[in-house]
C-alpha cells in the first residue's frame, strides 16, 4: 500500500501522471530516498480487471474526456499508455539528436537540436532496456518469431533488406524480474493479462511502494500548479474521486501527462506572474506537437499466416532508418511487423463495404506491415484550449492541430511502396494501404528541450526554463521524434532526470 503524506508536506516532489515517464520517475526517486506524491486521473486495475477484450478494455482504461480535433490513443489509469502500448523499445540515432544541423533548414520547419547527445544518454539507454527487460539486449534474448514476423522477415530478405530482427520488444522473451514469459496471447493492446509486457502498473509502481516513499492517490484530476511570489512552484491543486479539491503542498512538480494533459496543465496554471501558461513565458507550450509518420500494409497471402496468434509486434526491418535525401524526403523510418482485430482495421484499410469484407473474409491469408517514421516539428502542429467550452471540472478542453507535412507524406509512401514490395516478392495476390496518416500515439513535443530558453519550454534535464522547480517527464520534452517508437527514450530521460533531482536536492539547489 502507499504511504500517507500529509496534503501540508511540502517537502515532498508531487508527481503528476503515473505512466512510462511519471511512474519510471516515481520509482527512480522513490528507490532514493526521496517521498514521492503521484497523483494518477484515472484508476488502479488488477490482473483481474485485464481482459483480453480491446473494446472493454478501452472503457475501462481509454482517456475518454472531451478534447476536439486530432484524435489520440493514450489512456487514464495508473500505468497510462504503458497499458496500451505494444512494447517496441529502440533508440534514437545519434543524428536524430541533431536534426537541425543534420537537415539543414526544410521550409517553416521549426526544427532544432536536442540539447543533450547520443553519448549523454546512451548509458540511460542501457538501464532502460535492462530494468524494461528488452528482447535482444544486454542478455536477454530476442523475442520468439511469430508467423507474421516470418513472411516480414522471408519477403524483406527476398527484396534485399539486411538488419531484421526480433528484438527490441519489452516483452519478457525469458521470465525474469518476477514477470513471465510472453505467452504469445496476442491482446498487447488491451494490457497485458500475465505481466510479460512491461508497464509501470505492475514494475515501477509496486516497487516504489515497497521502500514506503511512494504515496500514489488514484482518481485525482489535477487541475493547477501553484507558485509564490518568486516563480518557484509551491504545490498543486486536484479534484479526488469524490469531487472534492485539495491542494497538496512541494518541494518540486514533475508534469508527466502524456503531451495533451501536460499542455493543458501549464495553460491552466496561468497567474499574473506567467500570464500565458506556467513556463510559457516564451510561448512554446502546446507548440511543435510531434506524432510520427505512420502508414501501414495489409497483405493477403497465399497461405496461411493467422497473424493473430502471437504478441501484437515481434519484428522489425531497420534497413530504412537512416537519413537519405535521395529517397526524396529527410529522415528515416522503421518497418514493424503488427496486426489489429479486423474492427480496428476497418478503419485504417478504408471503412466498410465490398472491399473491407473481402479483406474481413481472408483475415487469417493476411499478413500485416506498418512503418514509424520521423515527423518534423511545426509550430502551427499544437495543442491549445477551447475558448468556451469546459469539462465537468469547469476547465477548457483541449484542442488538438496537427497536420501531416510534405516530408511525411512522402517517406508514408516510400514506406507503403517498400512494405508492399516485401509482401508481394513473396506472391501475396492483394495488398491493402492504409488510407493516409493513421498516427494517433506517439505523441511528443509541446514543452520541448531547447539549449536556447526562446526556442523551447525545458532544459536538458527537462526542468523549465522558466520555473526552477518544475519539470517535465514524458514525451512532451522530445525536440525532434526522431524514428524509433518514444518510450524507450521516455523512461531514459526519466532515469537520468531523476538522478539530475537527487543531486540537485543534495547539494540544496532543489
Amino acid at each position: 500500500m502507499s504511504a500517507p503524506f500529509a496534503l501540508s508536506d511540502d517537502s515532498v516532489f508531487v508527481v503528476i501522471g503515473s505512466g512510462a515517464g511519471g511512474g519510471t520517475l516515481s520509482n527512480e526517486l522513490a528507490q532514493r530516498g526521496i517521498k514521492v506524491v503521484c497523483l494518477e486521473a484515472g484508476a488502479r486495475l488488477g490482473f483481474g480487471d485485464i481482459e483480453n477484450d480491446f473494446a472493454k478494455m478501452d472503457a475501462k482504461m481509454g482517456w475518454h474526456d472531451p478534447r476536439e480535433g486530432s484524435p489520440t490513443w493514450l489512456c487514464k489509469t495508473v500505468g497510462g499508455t504503458t497499458m496500451r502500448w505494444s512494447a517496441v523499445s529502440l533508440r534514437l540515432k545519434d543524428y536524430e539528436f541533431r536534426p537541425r544541423s543534420e537537415y539543414g533548414p526544410i521550409g517553416k520547419s521549426s526544427l532544432i537540436d536536442w540539447p543533450i547527445t547520443l553519448e549523454e544518454i546512451e548509458p540511460y539507454y542501457g538501464l532502460a532496456e535492462s530494468k524494461m527487460g528488452v528482447s535482444g539486449t544486454g542478455n536477454i534474448p530476442p523475442s520468439d518469431e511469430t508467423n507474421n514476423f516470418k513472411v516480414m522477415k522471408a519477403g524483406g530478405a527476398m527484396a534485399g533488406y539486411k538488419d531484421i530482427t526480433s528484438g527490441h520488444m519489452a516483452i519478457n522473451s525469458i521470465a525474469r524480474d518476477g514477470r513471465p514469459k510472453c505467452q504469445q496471447i496476442a491482446h498487447c493492446y488491451s494490457g497485458c493479462a500475465i505481466g510479460a509486457k512491461w508497464s509501470t502498473l505492475y514494475t515501477e509502481i509496486p516497487k516504489a511502494e515497497a521502500t514506503g516513499n511512494l504515496d500514489l492517490r488514484t482518481s485525482t484530476m489535477v487541475t493547477r500548479i501553484n507558485h509564490d511570489t518568486s516563480g518557484k512552484v509551491t504545490g498543486v491543486v486536484y479534484v479526488d474521486g469524490d469531487g472534492v479539491e485539495h491542494e497538496q503542498k512541494a518541494r518540486a512538480v514533475s508534469v508527466a501527462g502524456n503531451v495533451v494533459e501536460t499542455t493543458r496543465l501549464l495553460l491552466n496554471s496561468a497567474s499574473s506572474m506567467f500570464p500565458q501558461g506556467l513556463a510559457n513565458s516564451t510561448g512554446h507550450v502546446g507548440k511543435h506537437y510531434l506524432k510520427h509518420q505512420h502508414g501501414s500494409v495489409a497483405a493477403e497471402m497465399p497461405g496461411p499466416v493467422n497473424a493473430h496468434r502471437g504478441a501484437r509486434q515481434t519484428g522489425l526491418i531497420l534497413d530504412e532508418w537512416k537519413n537519405d535525401a535521395s529517397r526524396g524526403f529527410v529522415g528515416g523510418y522503421t518497418i514493424q511487423a503488427t496486426f489489429g482485430p479486423p474492427s480496428m482495421m476497418a478503419g485504417v484499410f478504408g471503412g466498410w463495404g465490398k472491399e473491407m469484407a473481402a479483406y474481413i473474409d481472408k483475415y487469417d491469408h493476411l499478413a500485416f506491415g506498418f512503418a514509424c517514421g520521423e515527423d518534423l516539428p511545426y509550430a502551427e502542429n499544437a495543442i491549445t484550449l477551447h475558448d468556451t467550452k469546459k469539462d465537468e471540472n469547469g476547465l477548457p478542453i483541449p484542442v488538438l492541430r496537427y497536420e501531416q507535412d510534405k516530408n511525411a507524406k512522402e517517406q508514408e509512401q516510400h514506406a507503403k511502396a517498400s512494405m508492399s514490395r516485401i509482401y508481394e516478392g513473396l506472391g501475396a495476390r492483394n495488398v491493402w494501404s492504409s488510407k493516409g496518416n493513421g498516427s494517433t500515439c506517439h505523441n511528443m513535443g509541446v514543452a520541448r528541450m531547447s539549449a536556447n530558453p526562446d526556442e523551447g519550454v525545458t532544459n536538458k534535464w527537462g526542468r523549465a526554463h522558466d520555473v526552477p522547480n518544475l519539470f517535465i517527464s514524458d514525451g512532451s520534452v522530445f525536440s525532434s521524434s526522431g524514428a524509433g517508437n518514444p518510450t524507450l527514450t521516455i523512461v531514459a530521460l526519466a532515469i537520468r532526470q531523476a538522478e539530475h533531482i537527487a543531486e540537485q536536492m543534495a547539494q540544496g539547489a532543489l
